[in-house]
Order: structure tokens, then C-alpha cells, then sequence
């Protein structure tokens, strides 16, 4: 009797039993690329505002001074009245010392020369009373108050220097009847203390005009009212003086050059 066949048992691990597993055959991942955000596109920043120019020289301030002489009074000066006008009528000041507060009284020591202590402190044996040679024009009572406080009786004592500002009439009046070197006030005041004959005029020679700019960005010559009470005293009382050369005007503080050039450019294309 034949012997049955062994049947051949199939290897447990099939054909590839035994075959080490190739790891590059395996189907790669696809990588998920993140997505980036898009990149907000920023304005690019504003040009930084140019350095401020300020009118220094005589001439350039001349030029402000009638342009806002012209403006003020609805007028155009003709050729030959700007003729008058020469640039010794504004006072040239140092450009070594700032124009602030502190050193108003050390430009006005150097506009005198020599012989400011005569002009600005000592008392006259033959000068007409309450006439004084230093005449300081501000927007408001407390910033000539201030200005006579800090600036000009330290420098050359309070004996010889004035505030006329409202609500001291009387007082004034009756400091005006003694020898008076300097006075700081606002224009209405000055001008009715001249119409009172209280304020003399004979021994003027300066008169400043405070270009100071408050909190608000006021100045003697951006308010109206005020702007207007100071050419009505100008026009009255120093213009032909400063024509004569007997008068010369001093703008003290910074004068934005930038600011006048486009007034200047709206003023010219109405005409």
C-alpha cells in the first residue's frame, strides 16, 4: 500500500517571508504647506515736517510787517510809497542770543549801545515825564506783565518801567507824571493813555512788538480785534515817525517764514 504524499505547508510569511521591507516603496505623505497670511501692505509713514524757517533779516521782516500792514488795512501800497520804507525801520537784532523771554532786556542793552544805561535806567534831569524810550506791545495784560516782571525790572529797575494794562487807569496816570523809561501793554491801552496825553512820545526810539504765540496759537497779529487796535495805533501814532527814521520796529520772537509765504501766495492771487 502506497504511502500517502506529504502535502508541501506554504510558508507562513508568504512569498516575501524573509525579505527585509524597502521603506522607499511606500507611498510618501503629500506635506500640507501652511498658509501663510497675507502680508498687510502698511501706507508707508509720513514725511517728517520740514525744519521750521524763521524771518531773520531785516528785509524779509520789512516785507512781513507791510504785507500784514496792507492786509490789516484793505490796501496795496503803490511803488513809490514802499519806497519809504528802507530796511533800517527794523531793528536788526544779535542772532548769537535767543529771542525768548529771558534775553529780551540783553538785545534791547545791545540796540542802545553805549548808552543804555542812560536810555533804559537812569532818571533824565531834563526828559519829559511818562515819556519812555522802550515801548513793548503785546497780545495780552499778563504776558506784559510777565514781560515787564522778568525782562525789564531786573535788568533796569523798577522805578523806570510801566505795565499799561486795563484796570490800573488811575495808577497809571499817575505813575505817567514821573520819569518813565519803559512800558509793556497791549494796544488799546497804549493808544488811549497817548489820547490822554498821560503817555508821551518824545523820547521813543524802539518799540518791540511781542510775536509771542500762546497755548491757543494766538499772536499779536492773528486776533482781529487786537490785530486791528495795533495798526490803528501805528497808523496814528508811529508810521510817519518810522518813515522819518526817528522810530525803528523790532519783531522779536520767531516769525514762521513757511506760514508767511503762503499768506503771502493767498494774498497775491486776489489780487
Amino acid at each position: 500500500m502506497a504511502k500517502p504524499q506529504k502535502k508541501h505547508s506554504k510558508s507562513k510569511g508568504g512569498p516575501n517571508h524573509g525579505r527585509k521591507h524597502n521603506n522607499n516603496l511606500k507611498p510618501k505623505k503629500s506635506k500640507v504647506k501652511k498658509k501663510t497670511k497675507p502680508q498687510s501692505h502698511l501706507p508707508p509713514p509720513p514725511p517728517l515736517p520740514a525744519a521750521p524757517e524763521f524771518l531773520t533779516t531785516p528785509s524779509q521782516q520789512l516785507e512781513f510787517f507791510i504785507k500784514e500792514y496792507e492786509s490789516a488795512n484793505g490796501i496795496q501800497l503803490s511803488e513809490l510809497e514802499l519806497e519809504n520804507f528802507k530796511d533800517t525801520c527794523i531793528l536788526k537784532l544779535s542772532d548769537s542770543i535767543p529771542q525768548d523771554m529771558d534775553n529780551l532786556s540783553e538785545h534791547m542793552k545791545a540796540s542802545f549801545g553805549s548808552s543804555w544805561k542812560e536810555a533804559l535806567c537812569k532818571k533824565g534831569e531834563n526828559s519829559e515825564p511818562g515819556s519812555p524810550t522802550l515801548l513793548t506791545i503785546s497780545l495780552s495784560a499778563l504776558r506784559s506783565l510777565e514781560l515787564l516782571r522778568i525782562c525789564f525790572a531786573k535788568s533796569f529797575g523798577s522805578h523806570g518801567a510801566l505795565a499799561l494794562v486795563k484796570g490800573f487807569k488811575l495808577l497809571q496816570v499817575s505813575c505817567l507824571r514821573n520819569h518813565v523809561n519803559v512800558a509793556c501793554g497791549t494796544p488799546s491801552r497804549i493808544k488811549k493813555l497817548i489820547d490822554m496825553e498821560a503817555l508821551g512820545l518824545s523820547r521813543l526810539s524802539i518799540v518791540v512788538l511781542d510775536m509771542y504765540t500762546d497755548v491757543k496759537g494766538y499772536s499779536l497779529f492773528s486776533i482781529p480785534q487786537i490785530r486791528d487796535e495795533f495798526w490803528e495805533l501805528y497808523t496814528t501814532h508811529f508810521h510817519q515817525r518810522l518813515l522819518d527814521g526817528s522810530l525803528r520796529v523790532c519783531l522779536y520772537g520767531p516769525v514762521d517764514a513757511n506760514k508767511f509765504k503762503r499768506k503771502k501766495a493767498k494774498i497775491d492771487a486776489n489780487e
